[in-house]
Parts: C-alpha cells; structure tokens; sequence
C-alpha cells in the first residue's frame, strides 16, 4: 500500500466511516470530511489506527468551504493520492413524485451532485499540480478518484426523485473526469452501493428486510458499510490499474436481471 494520502467526505458515519477506518488500518493517511463540528470518538478511532490522520469539517456543497478544504490539504500534505466522494444526503421527507419540491430538489443537487462535482474540479487541479514531479516520495503509482454513488443511479424510486437524479448524475461524472484525467495516470472508478444497513436505511430498514427475505437480492442479506470498504482497498492497493470509469457494484447481486 504504502502510505497513501485519501481524503473521504462524509467520513465520520455510516459507509464513510467504514471506508475511512478501514483504510486508515492499512496504512493509509486519512483527510476525515464532513459537516459536523465535533466528533472525539471518530476521531480517536481514526487516529488509533493512523496517527496522522485529521478531520476536516466542510460543507461540500459550500464554494468557500471546498477552497478551504484544498487549502488545507496543500497545506498539511502537498497533494494527495485518492479522493473519494462520499459525501450525500437523502430527502428530509420521503414523498411521491408529483409533490417534490423546489427545495428538497435544490437540497439534494447541492450537496450530491453539484457538491461533489466542484469539489472533484478542485480537487483534479490539485492532484494535477504535482504532474511530471518525482512520484517516488509516497512511491505512488496510480492515484485516483473513487464516487460513491448508489444502485438509485439506475433503479427507479418514485418516493424520492432528487436522490435517485442526483447519484444518476453521480455516474457522468466518473465518465467525464474519467476521460478528462486518464493521460495525467489518474484514474476514476464508480462504486455503486446496494442496501447498505447505515443511518440512512435506518427508517426503511423492515421494508427492506422484508424484501430481502422475499427473495430481493441473490445474496440474500443486507450490506455493511465495510463491504463498500473492501472494494474501495482494492482500488487503492492499486488492483486495478488499468480501469478508469469503471462502475463496481456492491449491491448483493442487486444489479441482475433475472427471470
């Protein structure tokens, strides 16, 4: 591995958590983002594993937070080997199609595509910075760029609209940064995540082990945040370096089509 430097945002809950942490175990560097102002218990956990590891707190969907965020980061570490965005939210309210609403549509955009967009722009220039520069310093090779979108990408969700555009959006991002960054040997991946037990799947988490038992998925239980981890260390330790817009589905057999 090495000692790789990765930011994560939304890193202190639910599947960031267990990205962060489990990269942070194998000698990775942490950058932790996210919007709440104290976490001592993530943080101890984060930093027992990798003591020079930092939190960050920023608001990704914020222009001046993300500035300050990169300037941060140039700052403390000079330029970083994966980014990987994780940060989302869903709608406050689940509610039918014909009634979203301008402000729940904004909201979700904002943060989940608009957000994550900018924040990747940003972050491209930085890790582009650094370009012809001797590598051998953190003895990186590929570095890369990881979205965390969702299997709403492609499966219809009338009850919460916004989520499902905003993570389909997710997936031209990583096509376009895929192309744009590809001759600078920086490669961006996809992991679209299925049912995820997290604070998020909290409210529907008897629906969706009803369906689960129904016959839903071909592995026929709910994921963990830590399944989403391993196929982000797989990218990482460098297993697939000769990818870049690759979608990677953790979703439990989620994604087939079947009879």
């Amino acid at each position: 591995m090495g000692n790789k430097v990765i930011i994560v945002t939304g890193a202190s809950r639910g599947i960031g958590r267990g990205i962060s942490l489990m990269l942070a175990e194998n000698d990775c560097t942490i950058i932790a983002v996210g919007t709440r102002a104290g976490v001592p218990e993530y943080l101890k956990e984060l930093t027992d594993r990798s003591p020079e590891s930092i939190y960050i707190k920023a608001d990704i969907s914020c222009e001046t937070d993300c500035d300050k965020l990169v300037r941060e980061v140039e700052r403390c570490f000079g330029n970083i080997d994966f980014h990987i965005n994780n940060a989302g939210i869903a709608p406050s309210v689940r509610t039918d199609i014909l009634e979203t609403t301008y402000e729940s549509f904004d909201r979700l955009l904002d943060v989940n595509l608009k957000g994550t967009f900018f924040l990747t722009q940003k972050i491209a220039k930085l890790m582009l910075k650094n370009v012809g520069a001797d590598d051998s310093v953190r003895s990186r090779n590929i570095r890369g760029i990881i979205n965390i979108s969702s299997i709403s990408a492609y499966t219809a969700s009338v009850s919460r609209p916004e989520y499902c555009i905003s993570k389909a959006g997710i997936s031209m991002v990583t096509a376009l940064f895929a192309d744009r960054l590809a001759e600078y040997n920086i490669n961006v991946y996809e992991i679209r995540p299925g049912i995820i037990q997290t604070d998020m799947t909290a409210g529907v988490l008897e629906k969706y082990n009803k369906l689960i038992g129904e016959g839903l998925l071909p592995i026929s239980r709910m994921g963990q945040p830590d399944d989403v981890a391993k196929a982000v260390l797989a990218i990482v330790s460098g297993l697939l370096p000769y990818s870049t817009g690759e979608i990677i589905n953790v979703d439990g057999g989620f994604h087939i089509r079947r009879l």
